[in-house]
């Protein structure tokens, strides 16, 4: 059974960084899954966050974490992580990350693209 779970959240004070993890069980070839992050707020909608593909790890990136979040991947250890750097109050939500074998890149980093899902973990950035 494929599962996700994602690790690292909490609270942090504007301008600090967190490192999420999330760590895949049950994948067969977890190296030919893309991963992505997302995040989601109440009475929102789910917003792409960071994107990686496979052998190639060709990454994409939200608008508005371009430049401070960073997605990359160990496959050894079936683990992707997203570095956030310099969070701002609006960076709080429950973070999910997610995994499809048939995501590449040029598919862009929307949600409908991916199958398999983790529980989220919240991250919250006040001061």
């Amino acid at each position: 059974q494929e599962q996700l779970v994602e690790s690292g959240g909490g609270w942090v004070q504007p301008g600090g960084s967190l490192r999420l993890s999330c760590a895949a069980s049950g994948f067969t070839s977890f190296e030919r899954y893309g991963i992505g992050w997302f995040r989601q707020v109440p009475g929102k909608q789910r917003e792409g966050v960071a994107c990686i593909s496979t052998i190639d790890r060709i990454t994409k990136y939200g608008d508005s974490v371009k430049g401070r979040f960073t997605i990359s991947r160990d496959n050894g250890k079936k683990t992707v992580y997203l570095q956030m750097n310099n969070l701002k109050p609006e960076d709080t939500a429950v973070y999910s990350c997610a995994a499809d074998s048939n995501w590449a890149s040029g598919s862009g980093c929307y949600d409908l693209f991916f199958r398999s899902w983790g529980q989220g973990t919240q991250v919250t950035v006040s001061s």
